[in-house]
Parts: structure tokens; sequence; C-alpha cells
């Protein structure tokens, strides 16, 4: 059999699913046709249900909830790991003069976008692009930007400012984890199918470890984008942790925290049912 799988080539997510995709596990009866795209393409397709399993931004699920399911593993979620509001050295804000100003946001359907909405519910000067073209946009003094990934390793050295870090604020009012991205399945797939693919992504991800942390695999090497292999490890470090291997409780309620959020962002009714696997 063989599924489609979407997954974006920054770091985290070509080191979780190497071995799985390329075969350094056994994958049973199971091929994978792969697809890497950023995240917001991702998450656009899951909308459209174009793909049988694909990454997606958490903040995009209350969208896609009735053709896909959670998998327990392959998550990117944590402390300390959420986007951060950046401006220009020249600019000084106080309070919510931040919603006076234009801001980049890497995506309409991102959870960086939510998590922004969720401290600065008034601010309607947005504009969407790729998560990697922020920083240009912020240097050249056009706005202010929401930056995720690797930027979050390499703004200050471009003479950029924090103004706060969205993922700080999310756990102070929600006193859970961030959930970023996650690995969804359709629901219409065999349920046994499901279940097996859900199975090989944690010892994808534990031979990752295994033979690749110390020695990156090339094939995370030849998809970051003349990324530096300390900040590649950075990025893994980061996005790559527990809830990655098993959500367990604390990540399936967070998750479940973050589509509370926003319902109440969005004054919309969620009527889900079955969000995990």
């Amino acid at each position: 059999m063989k599924l489609t799988i979407g997954f974006s080539p920054c770091p985290n997510d070509t080191f979780i699913f190497d071995a799985l995709v390329n075969k350094k596990i056994d994958t049973h009866d199971i091929d994978f046709d792969v697809v890497l795209e950023d995240v917001q393409t991702l998450n656009q397709w899951a909308i459209q249900g174009k793909l049988d399993i694909t990454k997606l931004s958490y903040g995009v699920l209350p969208l896609v909830l009735n053709n896909y399911s959670v998998l327990n593993s392959g998550s990117a979620l944590g402390k300390g790991v959420g986007p951060l509001l950046i401006s220009g050295k020249e600019v000084e804000l106080k309070g919510k003069e931040v919603e006076e100003f234009t801001i980049a946001i890497p995506g309409e359907n991102t959870t960086a976008h939510l998590l922004f909405s969720l401290a600065y519910p008034n601010a309607k000067n947005k504009i969407f692009m790729r998560y990697d073209e922020i920083e240009e946009f912020v240097l050249a003094n056009k706005g202010l930007g929401v930056i995720i990934h690797e930027n979050r390793f390499t703004y200050e050295a471009n003479g950029l400012k924090k103004i706060i870090d969205l993922g700080d604020y999310w756990e102070t009012q929600t006193q859970s984890a961030i959930p970023l991205g996650g690995i969804v399945i359709k629901k219409s797939l065999n349920l046994p199918v499901a279940h097996k693919v859900d199975s090989l992504i944690k010892p994808s991800i534990e031979y990752a470890y295994k033979h690749h942390y110390k020695n990156l695999a090339n094939y995370v090497k030849c998809h970051a984008q003349e990324m530096s292999e300390d900040v590649m490890r950075k990025h893994i470090d980061l996005y790559v942790n527990p809830f990655s291997l098993q959500l367990g409780d604390e990540g399936k309620k967070a998750i479940e925290k973050l589509l509370e959020v926003y319902s109440a962002v969005n004054s919309v009714q969620l009527w889900v049912s079955g969000i995990f696997l």
C-alpha cells in the first residue's frame, strides 16, 4: 500500500521522518509518497484533504477535524518553543501600540497566528507570508513580524528586537504546553492502517536519535536550506522532544485547550469528536 505524506523540509520534520520514508526501519507493507512543502501550503492542502498523512499547524486543526485525526507521535509541542513578535532596532513600543503596526505573520491558519491573536485580539493590519521572508520584511522597516523555526536563532544577530514571546504569553494564560504542529491522518483510511502508520513514527524518531543525533543524516542536511549544523541541531532540540514521541495526556489536553481558545478568539462553536486516533 502506498500513502501520500507531507511534511516540511525543516530539520525537526526531516529528522523525525527520515527513517520512516527512507526505509531505515521496517514499514511492513506500507510505502510513502513524500511531498516536502512549507507549513502554510500543507495547511491549505489539509483543508482541501489532499494528502493521506500530513504535518500541519495546530492552528488549522479546527478546520480539518471532520476529515483528519491527530496521530499520537510526530507532534511539535513544548514550553519555551513558541513564536516571537519582533521589531526593527529603531522601533520603540509600549503596550497596545503593536496593534497600530502592520504585522507579518507566517500564514493565516498557523498556530503562530492564533497565539498572536490571543495576545493582540484587536490587531487588524496583518499580512501573511512565508515564515522565511518575515525577517527581511522587518529589516526593511515595513512593520513588525512574528517569527518561527530557525529565525528564533538568527533575528538578534540581524539587529532585530523581541517585543514579546508569544509562547510565554500562551503558557501564562493557559498553563498548557504550546501545540505548534502535529501529524494527522485521514479518517477515511482503514483504521488498522492508520494505527500501523501511527506505530511507525515513534520508532522512526528513536532511530534518528540512535543513529543520527551526533552526525545528522544527509536527508536532514540536504533540505536545510543553507542552515549551519549548529542551527539545525538547535532546531531539532527545540521542536523534537518527549511530546514528539508520544502526546500523552498532557499533550492531548494542550491541543484541546488550543481548540477551546480558537473557539473563543473566533466566536465559533466547535463540535468535535474523534480528535485523536
